[in-house]
């Protein structure tokens, strides 16, 4: 972790709103919604294992925040409603999120419409079979 990077006095969850709201000891605070933090989660698993893997996540809209779980003194992991448990949100990544939100949620967008995918449905994962008779 970047020494220089500040670190977390509060965080609080809003339900309601699938707000993560993040103050930092530099008086900057952000508020992530449940939906960005999803569809950028650190884990391999939407990341891929190396630049160009990474999967497009659609349709998760409406997804919460159930859990969070502390990481040694560094981070955060965090449980989705969608049962994603993976990938570790350390105070570095955060902080960068919320400087870089904005930009980074329309690149989700203009890849989402590119895939011609949206946030509402995922993508079916196989195409349905034709009954036999």
């Amino acid at each position: 972790m970047d020494s220089n990077t500040p670190r977390p006095t509060e965080i609080k969850l809003h339900q309601k709103s699938r707000l993560l709201e993040l103050s930092f000891a530099d008086g900057k605070t952000f508020q992530l919604p449940c939906e960005f933090l999803r569809v950028y989660s650190p884990s391999a698993e939407v990341r891929g294992h190396g630049p160009g893997q990474e999967v497009l996540q659609a349709g998760k809209r409406a997804v919460e925040i159930t859990q969070i779980e502390p990481a040694g003194s560094y981070a955060i992991q965090l449980t989705f409603s969608d049962g994603h448990d993976t990938g570790i949100y350390s105070w570095e990544l955060l902080y960068e999120y919320g400087l870089r939100q904005e930009e980074m949620w329309q690149h989700y967008l203009k890849r989402l419409e590119e895939a011609g995918a949206n946030r509402e449905t995922a993508p079916a994962a196989f195409a349905q079979r034709p009954q036999s008779k």
